[in-house]
């Protein structure tokens, strides 16, 4: 019996620490949620692309789906034709898997790295580490990301490629509400 009450706190304190991790990753996919909707904004990359046209508008959109518990991140050059066989569409999902937030990057590139969550303290940014990935990495993969919130119509994305031979490369995107 007395084993037992020494036991019994110990149980406490790991279910509360565990149903912290649950509300710490449930919170910043609530912050997430709050992006829904319509955006654009000049992206910077370094080192700059020869196919990419500095400081053209990049058009994101995320929406909620699967009853809230999916959130749908989807970027394209703005004014480029809606045709993700011809034009860079990516597709990123987040989701909750337990105690964790994660992201699953449906890349160009042929691959679909995943990365988890860790939020900041004042729980305006929410940074994701590269976890694993699937898929060909011939052309590279989706290393590190990190979304800053600004304020409700300005956010910011901060995305790093691993391209061959381990070279990074980072996009920062500064996006403003359209809708």
């Amino acid at each position: 019996m007395k084993s037992l009450r020494l036991l019994l706190p110990v149980v406490l304190i790991s279910l509360s620490t565990m149903a912290f991790a649950q509300s710490d990753a449930q919170k910043s996919f609530t912050q997430l949620k709050s992006l829904v909707g319509a955006w654009e904004g000049p992206v910077k990359v370094d080192p700059p692309m020869a196919e990419m046209t500095p400081d053209k508008p990049l058009h994101v959109s995320m929406r909620v789906t699967s009853r809230g518990n999916a959130l749908i991140h989807e970027m394209q050059e703005a004014g480029t034709p809606e045709d993700p066989t011809k034009y860079d569409h990516p597709v990123t999902t987040f989701y909750l898997d337990s105690d964790r937030l994660l992201l699953t990057h449906y890349c160009d590139a042929g691959n679909r790295p995943r990365m988890v969550a860790k939020s900041s303290a004042d729980g305006k940014r929410v940074e994701f580490d590269f976890l694993d990935v699937a898929g060909d990495l011939q052309y590279g993969h989706m290393q590190h990301a990190v979304f800053t919130i600004v304020d409700a119509n300005h956010h910011t994305e901060d995305w790093t490629f691993l391209m061959p031979g381990d070279k990074p490369m980072h996009a920062h995107f500064d996006l403003q509400r359209t809708k």
